[in-house]
């Protein structure tokens, strides 16, 4: 099964539909940029950054809700308090750029979705005050603990109507997402046969779900080896 992904974001009442392609060396992430120009000679790199992404498990959402408070804007602070009444399965995460620190909570929406869709509740937020490391501190304080640290450089194209992202991820190498936005369940499947055939015409095909999640959980275990570094591993 191909590493398809549905999400649908209840702030936006928009479905993202993703698939994954495993694209390894940097020779082949050269073929994937000359294959979108040939795809659409207008393709554009819309943004170019490194990230750090540290994702947190366990903790008491409640109480970090109420640490964060004073550093959320009134509107992100009825967004995040949503989050929590309504929400489940939360995944906390920070994300810092070279311009931006990011914190980021997304949570599964039980009612009111599919059986091939995810439906969650998301609230990212700038975060102006703080280093990186104190804000990692302060969601350890409300009972969160690293799940993993992750590192990659990302390149964002837009082709035709499709986004491409690019991903150096240290062990993962290259990977790509290949994206698209409808506001129509009834156009998911159709936008699924559109993103394969547009890979299918790069060259380029769908990661296995099975195989992402063992990488996942390869990295998860191993990850202090290959963050912030450019080792890989392989894992079929």
């Amino acid at each position: 099964m191909a590493s398809l992904i549905v999400r649908y974001t209840f702030l936006m009442n928009a479905y993202e539909i993703e698939i994954k392609s495993l694209i390894g060396t940097k020779e082949r992430a050269n073929e994937l940029r000359e294959k979108l120009q040939h795809i659409d000679p207008n393709t554009k790199l819309i943004s170019h950054k490194k990230q750090l992404n540290h994702y947190f498990v366990g903790g008491d959402i409640e109480k970090l809700y109420e640490l964060l408070l004073s550093k959320l804007s009134r509107n992100d602070q009825e967004r995040f308090k949503q989050i929590v009444g309504k929400g489940s399965n939360f995944s906390v995460r920070t994300r810092k750029t070279e311009d931006k620190l990011l914190f980021v909570v997304k949570a599964s929406l039980d009612e009111g979705t599919s059986h091939n869709t995810v439906s969650r509740l998301e609230l990212e937020v700038e975060v102006t005050d703080m280093t990186l490391e104190a804000l990692d501190l302060l969601i350890q304080k409300a009972g969160f603990s690293y799940q993993a640290k992750w590192s990659r450089e990302r390149e964002e194209y837009i082709c035709k109507d499709v986004t491409v992202c690019l991903d150096r991820n240290a062990g993962y190498g290259y990977l790509a997402e290949f994206e698209k936005v409808v506001h129509d369940e009834s156009a998911i499947e159709k936008t699924r046969q559109e993103l394969e055939t547009f890979m299918q015409s790069a060259g380029f095909e769908a990661l296995p779900q099975d195989r992402l999640e063992r990488m996942f959980a390869y990295y998860n275990t191993h990850w202090p080896e290959y963050y912030g570094t450019e080792k890989i591993f392989t894992i079929h």
